[in-house]
């Protein structure tokens, strides 16, 4: 039986929020935007810490047996991206010939929706 569809984001795998949440998040079921802190780096360049606002949260989702092929019908659904803005920073310290420049996504409004793979990783199979 398959895992739901999960999103592995760079910036929900190497953050942390950088300020104390204003409601229980072990018990939250949506989807938000929320701040988190993360290392922008690129081979050739220094580290810079980010702080940005990304989509955290958890969304229905379910599996149920079915007689017919693939015997499985499931809804998942992921907290991704509805809309968004991109920021561009230099990085720090970038050897010469190499491109100091670092684009990344700022969330500005989250939903529960179908994990597209051309945005967001996502777990089809364990």
């Amino acid at each position: 039986m398959s895992l739901s569809c999960a999103v592995v984001c760079v910036l929900l795998c190497f953050s942390h929020s950088s300020h104390a949440p204003a409601v229980n998040l072990q018990r939250f079921i949506g989807c938000a935007v929320r701040e988190f802190t993360f290392l922008a780096q690129k081979p050739g360049c220094g580290r810079l810490q980010i702080i940005t606002d990304a989509c955290w949260g958890r969304c229905e989702t379910w599996e149920k047996p079915i007689l017919d092929p693939p015997f499985i019908e499931s809804r998942q659904r992921v907290c991704t991206y509805n809309q968004t803005r991109f920021i561009t920073v230099q990085l720090p310290n970038c050897s010469a010939g190499v491109d100091p420049y670092y684009t990344y996504p700022v969330a500005l409004r989250c939903e529960c929706g179908v994990c597209v793979t051309s945005t967001t990783e996502c777990i089809t199979s364990v």
